[in-house]
């Protein structure tokens, strides 16, 4: 367990040796959502995953005014403070991506590197309100009806069907854990973090200016985040946007293979200073050249 600085405690787990990767679950998930990741990038790298606050072991805090999107953001340095990591990879799936991308504003000299898959959720100017209502909706339901319950229904939502049409067992692991968590802690978490954080569009002009390299990863069947996918690809100066076919949000255990090899191959590129801001001659306006 370590100690954030409003004294919440978190669940950390981390194995293997060399540059720190942490990884920031989603919140469908937990920390035991990146076990592929674990098992896989240990060979190289110094893994850290760990449970945001609300979900069990780590704390939960019944006051909704300690869960925010800075408040997720300040807990990932707060882990790297605790373990002594000066600077890491950070690879945040959707709650946890979003948390990515403003570590990369907040802490850009922390970053060796964002991973920010499946973050789309409420960023579509159009669905802005119906995401913040819908959210706290969920957040009445968790507390309504338990998370044992609840999870019988959240976790067939719509981006989430072809997971458990390609590998029906690894979805029932994911439902039976999101079954596991603390009905409070959700609730809350939809309350303070997903119905409150702002639109990455209105952050544009913060995009702009961040240089930290940059993989976007989108599932082509999680329609809410192909639009944010593109924005981000064309609004942070290094970086690059990768999409996985017939994949829905949970990506990295819906297709950990190919998650795994091209965030493997991120992380070479960007440690051998390739990965690096669109040369402005790449112009998007032009189409062909003629003179």
């Amino acid at each position: 367990m370590i100690t954030t600085r409003d004294g919440t405690r978190l669940h950390v787990e981390e194995a293997g040796s060399g540059t720190p990767i942490v990884f920031v679950h989603e919140f469908g998930g937990d920390h035991r959502s990146w076990e592929p990741q674990m098992r896989y990038f240990t060979r190289r790298y110094r893994c850290i995953t760990y449970g945001a606050r609300g979900y069990p072991p780590s704390d939960v805090p019944t006051d909704v005014e300690r869960y925010s999107q800075a408040i997720a953001t300040d807990d990932i340095a707060d882990v790297m403070t605790a373990l002594g990591i000066a600077k890491a990879h950070i690879v945040g799936l959707s709650m946890g991506g979003f948390a990515t991308l403003h570590f990369g504003l907040r802490y850009p000299e922390r970053a060796l590197s964002l991973v920010v898959a499946g973050a789309g959720y409420g960023a579509e100017k159009q669905y802005e309100d119906y995401f913040r209502n819908v959210s706290l909706e969920v957040a009445r339901r968790f507390e309504e009806l338990g998370a044992v319950e609840f999870a019988k229904i959240y976790s067939t939502a719509a981006s989430r069907i072809v997971f458990q049409q390609k590998d029906p067992r690894g979805w029932q692991e994911f439902a039976t854990q999101l079954a596991e968590h603390s009905a409070v802690g959700s609730a809350r978490t939809m309350q303070g973090v997903q119905a409150r954080r702002p639109s990455i569009y209105d952050l544009e002009a913060e995009l702009k200016q961040m240089q930290v390299p940059t993989l976007v990863v989108v599932g082509d069947e999680d329609d809410h985040c192909l639009q944010p996918g593109l924005f981000l690809k064309r609004t942070v100066p290094a970086s690059g946007l990768l999409v996985l076919p017939k994949t829905g949000h949970t990506l990295n255990i819906d297709e950990p293979a190919l998650f795994n090899q091209f965030v493997s191959d991120f992380l070479a590129t960007v440690e051998q200073n390739k990965w690096l801001p669109r040369d402005p001659r790449s112009v998007p306006a032009e189409i062909m050249k003629t003179s």
